[in-house]
C-alpha cells in the first residue's frame, strides 16, 4: 500500500505538471523532465518521497480500517493531501521551484486526493464484499453476558461487512445468566474453562464487557492468559455507562488511558474555533472603533462614572473573569440590586428588570442595539470568551444554579452570542435558556458557529428580547 500511495503521489504531480505545462511563469513540464537528470533535483524528489511516506503513516493511512468508518477513512486520505501539499509548497518557497505555483499546489491537492480516496473507497468496497462472503473473517470471543455485551454482538451481528464472526460468550453464573440464554447466543465456557478453550479453539480476538467489579478481579488476570496465546483484546471504554460523554483512547507520558469527554469541541476543532474568534474579533475591533469612540463620548456627556463597566464572571470550567461591557447603569448599581430582586422577571437564578430604574438614558439605547455588548470583543481577544458560545454567568446568579446538569454549559468559553441571543433572549425561560445552551454544546460545528454569527445580525437589529 506504501508502494502504490507514492507512486499514485508521483501520477498526481506529473499530471498536475502537465495541465499547468501551459503557464508562462512556470517551467513547461518538459524542462521539468530534463530537470530530473540533474542529481541535485533526484535528491530533493526522493527526500519528498520520504517524505510523503511518512505523512501518510502518521495520518494513519495503513493502520486497520476494518471498524472505520467511510468518513473517517477519507478524512484521513484528505488529511494526508493536504499535509503532502503544505509541504511540496513550502519546498518550492525554500527552493525557487518556479513551476510550483498556487494553482499548480490546488490542482496538485484536489487530484490527489480524488486519487487516493477513490482507490480506498474501492478497496474498501472489495474487501467488505468478501467478508459477507465468508472470507477475511477474524474470529472473536465476547467477556460478559449483560446488556452492554449483548448489545456489541448485536451490532457485530448488524455488520457482517466488518468481517466478524462471534464465536459465543464466556461468564459465570449470575442473576441475569437466564435473560441471555433467552436471546439464542452462544455461552462458550465459564472463566474457570476458559483457559482450555482458548487451547482448542480459533480465537482472533476478545472483547472484555465486565462490570468494573469483575474488570478488576477476573480481567486483570485473563489478560495475561491472552497475551500468552498472541489475541487481540478489545476493552469497553463505556464502562460507567455515560449518557453523554464520549470515551476514547488517550497517551499520558507514554501510558495508555481512556479519556471521557462531555463537554465542547477539543483538538482541531478548538484551534479552528480559536482562530475564527481572534481573525473576527480583531477586524471588528477595528471597523467599529469610531463607534467605540462616539459611545465612550456619550456616556460620558449622560452620567458620572466610567466608560467601561467590568463584572466577574463565571468562565470556562468554572474560571472567573472580568467582563468588559459599556456601562448602562448608574454608579454603584450593583449594590442596589439586593433592593430590587422583588422586581425580577426571569424565571431560575437570573437577574432581569425590563424597566430597570437603574439604566440611564443613553444606557436604554446601548442596551436596545447591543452596543454595550461590543466591549466583549477585547474579552475574545484575551481569551476569556469566544464569539459564540453560553452566555457568561455572573457570580452571583452562578450560586443560584441549583441542577448539575445545568454547569454543563461552563465546560466551554462563554460566548457573546449564542442560540439564546438567536432564540428570544429575555423573552424565555431560564429552563429553555439551558436546553438551548446543552444543544449548542451537543451539536458545536465551525458551521453552527458561523450561521449563529450571521443570524445574531437581524436579531440584533430587530432588538429581539433586548432589555
Amino acid at each position: 500500500m506504501k508502494v502504490f500511495d507514492l507512486s499514485l503521489t508521483v501520477f498526481a504531480f506529473a499530471l498536475t505538471a502537465k495541465i499547468v505545462d501551459a503557464s508562462p511563469q512556470g517551467l513547461s513540464f518538459a524542462e521539468f523532465l530534463s530537470m530530473k537528470v540533474k542529481l541535485w533535483n533526484f535528491i530533493i524528489f526522493t527526500g519528498m518521497l520520504f517524505a510523503w511516506n511518512f505523512i501518510f503513516s502518521l495520518s494513519g493511512l495503513y493502520e486497520s480500517k476494518r471498524l472505520s468508518t467511510r468518513r473517517s477513512e477519507v478524512m484521513d486520505a484528505v488529511k494526508a493531501t493536504a499535509l503532502v501539499t503544505i509541504l511540496l509548497g513550502a519546498c518550492a518557497a525554500l527552493l525557487n521551484l518556479r513551476m510550483i505555483s498556487v494553482p499548480f499546489l490546488v490542482l496538485f491537492w484536489s487530484l490527489c486526493s480524488g486519487i487516493l480516496i477513490g482507490c480506498r473507497l474501492i478497496v474498501r468496497h472489495s474487501l467488505r464484499m468478501l467478508r459477507r462472503r465468508g472470507r477475511n473473517l477474524h474470529h472473536i470471543l465476547i467477556l460478559g453476558t449483560n446488556s452492554r455485551a449483548i448489545d456489541f454482538a448485536n451490532r457485530i451481528a448488524a455488520k457482517p461487512e466488518f468481517g466478524y464472526r462471534l464465536v459465543g460468550f464466556v461468564d459465570d453464573q449470575w442473576p441475569g445468566t437466564q435473560d441471555f440464554l433467552k436471546t439464542g447466543f452462544n455461552l462458550c465456557c465459564n472463566f474457570a474453562e476458559l483457559t482450555d478453550y482458548l487451547r482448542h479453539n480459533v480465537i482472533d480476538e476478545v472483547a472484555i464487557y465486565l462490570p468494573l467489579r469483575s474488570l478488576y478481579s477476573n480481567a486483570s488476570q485473563l489478560a495475561g492468559l491472552f497475551e500468552q496465546h498472541g489475541i487481540i483484546m478489545r476493552l469497553d471504554s463505556d464502562v460507567f455507562n455515560f449518557k453523554i460523554a464520549k470515551a476514547r483512547t488517550d497517551v499520558f507520558d507514554g501510558d495508555s488511558q481512556i479519556t471521557a469527554r462531555g463537554g465542547g469541541p477539543d483538538g482541531w476543532a478548538v484551534f479552528s474555533k480559536r482562530s475564527l474568534d481572534l481573525v473576527v474579533a480583531s477586524v471588528l475591533l477595528f471597523l467599529l472603533s469610531p463607534i467605540f469612540l462616539i459611545t465612550a463620548l456619550l456616556i460620558k456627556l449622560n452620567s458620572k462614572g466610567p466608560i467601561f463597566f467590568g463584572q466577574k464572571r463565571v468562565g470556562l470550567n468554572k474560571r472567573q473573569f472580568v467582563m468588559y461591557k459599556f456601562r448602562t447603569m448608574v454608579p454603584d448599581a450593583e449594590k442596589m440590586q439586593e433592593q430590587l430582586v422583588h422586581l425580577n422577571e426571569m424565571t431560575g437564578p437570573v437577574f432581569k428588570i425590563k424597566n430597570d430604574p437603574r439604566i440611564t438614558r443613553i444606557g436604554r439605547i446601548l442596551r436596545k442595539t447591543s452596543i454595550d455588548e461590543l466591549p466583549q470583543l477585547l474579552n475574545v481577544l484575551i481569551g476569556d470568551m469566544s464569539l459564540v458560545g453560553p452566555r457568561a454567568m455572573s457570580v452571583r446568579d452562578y450560586q443560584f444554579f441549583n441542577e448539575d446538569w445545568q454547569r454543563r454549559r461552563f465546560s466551554v468559553r462563554p460566548g457573546i452570542t449564542c442560540l439564546w441571543q438567536i432564540t428570544g433572549r429575555n423573552s424565555i425561560s431560564f429552563e429553555q435558556w439551558m436546553e438551548l445552551d446543552m444543544e449548542y454544546i451537543d451539536r458545536w460545528s465551525l458551521w453552527l458557529d458561523l450561521k449563529i454569527l450571521v443570524q445574531t445580525i437581524p436579531a440584533v437589529l430587530k432588538g429581539s428580547g433586548a432589555a
